[in-house]
């Protein structure tokens, strides 16, 4: 599997799977299910969130059943600067292609 742009400049840790799945689907909450897709291991999601949650990165968004939903946090400071560096690192990676196509045409 290719690594995403923003887990190569920031390091590819479970931590940062977490939080660049999250980012990605910053408009959505997710289940600790949900969350596997991430590539993490659900003993590694058990002892992240709670430490996300406290640090106040993401947040419990609703319960479904027995199933609690979480999303990132867009109010805290982290999260925000997090979420502006995964969209230049994109932006950036997408002007590089364009230039690419630009000289090749």
């Amino acid at each position: 599997m290719e690594e995403s742009i923003f887990l190569e400049h920031i390091g590819d840790n479970p931590r940062m799977r977490i939080l660049q799945y999250l980012i990605e689907g910053r408009d959505f909450d997710y289940t600790l299910t949900d969350m596997l897709n991430a590539r993490v291991s659900w003993g590694t999601l058990n002892t992240l969130i709670p430490k996300l949650l406290e640090l106040g990165i993401i947040v419990k968004t609703r319960k479904i059943g027995r199933a609690t939903l979480y999303k990132i946090n867009k109010d805290n400071a982290t999260a925000k600067q997090l979420i502006t560096l995964y969209d230049s690192l994109i932006l950036q990676n997408l002007e590089k292609m364009e230039q690419k196509v630009e000289i090749s045409a």
